[in-house]
Order: C-alpha cells, then sequence, then structure tokens
C-alpha cells in the first residue's frame, strides 16, 4: 500500500499563489493515475485535478481550470499542484489521491489517500 503525504498547504492573500506536493512512499506511483481534491469547510469533498500515469493527460475542474496547473516527478514519486491567482473560495483542505483506474474525477475510484493540508485564502 501507498503512503501520501502532502505537503505546502498554508495562508495567502486572494490574488496569490502556493504548490502543494504530494510525497508518495511505499511503492512506485508510476502507473497510478494521481488527482487532487478539496473538501471546503461544511461541503462535501470534490475534484479538483488528475494526471495520468506519465502525465500525458490532465483533467481540471471548471472552477480551477486556467488558474491551477499540475504535474508529476515519477523519478521523485511525487505530483504537485500548482494553484495561481487563488481565491476565497478555495479555501479547503487539500487531498492526494491515487488510483489504478480510469475514472479520474470519480473519489470513489482512489485507493490511497493523504491525509490533506490546509489552504486558506484571505480576501
Amino acid at each position: 500500500q501507498v503512503q501520501l503525504v502532502e505537503s505546502g498547504g498554508g495562508l495567502v492573500q486572494a490574488g496569490g499563489s502556493l504548490r502543494l506536493s504530494c510525497a508518495a512512499s511505499g511503492r512506485s506511483l508510476s502507473t497510478s493515475t494521481m488527482g487532487w481534491f478539496r473538501q471546503p469547510p461544511g461541503k462535501e469533498r470534490e475534484f479538483v485535478s488528475a494526471i495520468s500515469w506519465n502525465g500525458g493527460a490532465t483533467y481540471y475542474a471548471d472552477s480551477v481550470k486556467g488558474r491551477f496547473a499540475i504535474s508529476r516527478d515519477n523519478a521523485k514519486n511525487t505530483v504537485y499542484l500548482q494553484m495561481n491567482s487563488l481565491k476565497p473560495e478555495d479555501t479547503a483542505v487539500y487531498y492526494c489521491a491515487a488510483t489504478g483506474g480510469t475514472k479520474v474525477t470519480n473519489q470513489n475510484y482512489y485507493n490511497s489517500w493523504g491525509q490533506g493540508t490546509q489552504v486558506t485564502v484571505s480576501s
């Protein structure tokens, strides 16, 4: 079983940037699709972004398209989420997850999850 650890969260003003990292241990992620999800306060967890095993395909929620960029470094067993032009509505706990499936926007198909990192965007 892979262990995932997110980092890079914090408090930032609206319009600012953060880069989240998700480091894996236990096994290689090089064959896994990786996703980022978030759970805003008082709301359900939602899909943010995903990237295929080789980085050849990326997926974004409409709410973050054009502002967030997902990438991966399989040599470092790490996935990143660059978040630019942050808005207060981006405030959430951000989770990374791994799946061997193809339904990349559906959290039910992810079988390994990190503990989450808090992102707070002030207005």
